[in-house]
């Protein structure tokens, strides 16, 4: 799949070859469903927790007598039914981690860049530097790049001047190619990835195999 190279100033330059396993891959929508909740699971801290009546601070004593009152028969305080009481079936911690293989991760990757590749919202660039941190040259780039939405920035290394200029911008996110994940794809319009971080995909997500000369 060949897409326009570009500059910081929106001008092509030339064209890129995206291959065609990561970038034209058969979309698995059940597998990059999976991916997501997984990873939205797995961001859950499980923290909650709720006291039972045997938790709970109050008196031991019983509330009033036995018989006499025309109510009903009470020995605690602490039951679920009274305010102050202990809650019943409440939440308590628990892990909400889930498991998938690493095949199927990648699976869902790949499918999610076939769909930004579809739908024409993979922007590669030749190279992404700024001189300093500015805010107001981070939105000139993507104005030049055509950007009219969200945009998720694949940086190789670490930028500090394209990752502090974009840090301000609500709709815009850097991230390290080797941190690629679904949730950033999928909850960005503009996919922006420089040469380098470019080659880094296609380093851990290539599922062509790598032919060795024999010794």
């Amino acid at each position: 799949m060949q897409v326009p190279l570009r500059n910081m100033a929106g001008e092509a330059i030339g064209e890129v070859e995206l291959p065609d396993d990561i970038f034209a891959a058969p979309i698995n929508q059940a597998v990059m469903h999976q991916a997501l909740v997984r990873q939205l699971a797995n961001a859950r801290l499980g923290t909650h927790d709720t006291k039972t009546r045997g938790e709970v601070n109050r008196t031991k004593a019983k509330w009033y007598r036995q018989k006499g009152t025309g109510r009903a028969r009470h020995g605690s305080r602490n039951a679920p039914i009274f305010v102050g009481g202990g809650v019943a079936h409440g939440p308590h911690p628990r892990k909400y981690t889930k498991r998938m293989p690493r095949k199927m991760r990648r699976l869902a990757l790949r499918s999610a860049l076939s769909v930004k590749a579809a739908e024409d919202r993979i922007i590669v660039v030749d190279a992404l530097q700024l001189e300093a941190p500015r805010t107001k040259a981070m939105i000139g780039v993507l104005e030049a790049l055509g950007v009219d939405g969200s945009a998720l920035i694949l940086l190789a290394e670490k930028n500090p001047p394209v990752e502090l200029s974009a840090r301000n911008l609500p709709d815009v996110r850097t991230l390290r190619a080797g941190y690629l994940n679904i949730r950033d794809l999928l909850g960005y319009d503009y996919l922006i990835m420089p040469l380098d971080a470019l080659e880094e995909i296609k380093r851990f997500l290539s599922t062509e195999k790598k032919v060795t000369e024999a010794a």
